[in-house]
């Protein structure tokens, strides 16, 4: 392991004036993940600045919005919003162990690096500064199945998912000052940035999360897909959530995760049910449109029949509770 100095921030001005100063800093929240690839050599940060000797503002209500500071843990998270926001405490309930969810932070969740086996090797792949994406020809099982080239990795938060198909607004604080972007426009693709997974700058934090009151008549609900019952991320998931007036859906969110680079939307099925008596029928052909214009690699085939099947039952196990 490098040797690193570590920095207490104060507030998130100080935290980016230290990362500033640092010759390489990386911010530390839960750090369940950081502090592993620093001991791997997978990052090489001179400072770690640490987050979470700061005040956190925790989670506060306006009449139109919900706020969630960024070092709210997951744990928190999966406790506080199960009836105004049961998407998002169902996809943070399954992040990896009560341990991690204790610690892990959803910032860091929605931050947190690629898993692709080949990047956490130390390979030269796009994401550690090089030019070939391995996976490609190698070993692509859970790999990209939407919006891949020239890089193949999926998107591994499980909270980002919810807070696309929610509508969230992700608030950054960086050396500009603050600036709010919608969580749809936060992840980027790797024909954008093959090195990057989202819009954040290296001073840049992701400082709180603002959710929008929802109309009456919401529910929503998210659905994972994992290799083995715990400790893994997802395989194939998908954020659902329906604004419903009695039977019928006045509108629609179906967002995936673990298919594409980003948390990938599939507004032609989400199209599919606005106006519509949601049936199983209906659910089926939802889960059908969901994996249209699906490339997969030579070994992730598997994941289009699974991502339709689990689009169908999420759609169809909201509506008929």
């Amino acid at each position: 392991m490098k040797t690193f100095a570590n920095a207490n921030a104060k507030d998130l001005q100080h935290a980016v004036k230290l990362s500033q100063a640092a010759q390489s800093a990386v911010f530390v929240g839960g750090g369940s993940d950081l502090l592993g690839m620093v001991k791997e050599r997978i990052v090489t940060p001179d400072v770690l600045v640490h987050l979470r000797t700061m005040k956190n503002p925790g989670v506060f209500h306006t009449p139109h919005s919900t706020t969630i500071g960024g070092q709210t843990t997951l744990d928190e998270v999966s406790r506080m919003f199960q009836k105004d926001y049961p998407v998002l405490a169902q996809a943070a309930l399954t992040v990896a162990t009560p341990q991690i969810r204790n610690v892990g932070t959803i910032a860091g969740n929605v931050t947190q690096r690629p898993w692709c086996w080949y990047y956490r090797n130390g390979f030269k792949c796009y994401k550690a500064g090089g030019n070939t994406c391995f996976s490609i020809t190698g070993e692509n099982q859970f790999h990209a199945i939407f919006g891949g080239g020239p890089s193949f990795i999926v998107h591994p938060s499980d909270t980002a998912p919810a807070l696309v198909a929610l509508d969230a607004k992700f608030h950054i604080v960086g050396p500009g000052g603050e600036r709010v972007v919608p969580a749809s426009e936060f992840f980027i693709l790797p024909k954008q940035n093959a090195g990057h997974e989202n819009v954040l700058g290296p001073h840049d934090i992701l400082a709180s999360i603002e959710l929008p009151v929802l109309p009456p008549g919401t529910i929503s609900a998210y659905d994972k897909v994992m290799d083995r019952e715990a400790w893994t991320h997802a395989v194939v998931s998908a954020a659902v959530v329906l604004e419903m007036d009695k039977d019928i859906c006045r509108s629609a969110k179906i967002v995936l995760g673990g298919v594409a680079p980003i948390p990938w939307r599939v507004p032609d099925a989400e199209k599919m049910l606005v106006g519509q008596k949601v049936t199983p029928e209906l659910a089926a052909q939802v889960g059908e449109a969901a994996v249209k214009g699906a490339t997969p690699l030579t070994k992730n085939a598997y994941k289009i029949p699974l991502t339709s099947a689990t689009v169908k039952r999420t759609v169809w196990d909201l509506v008929k509770a």
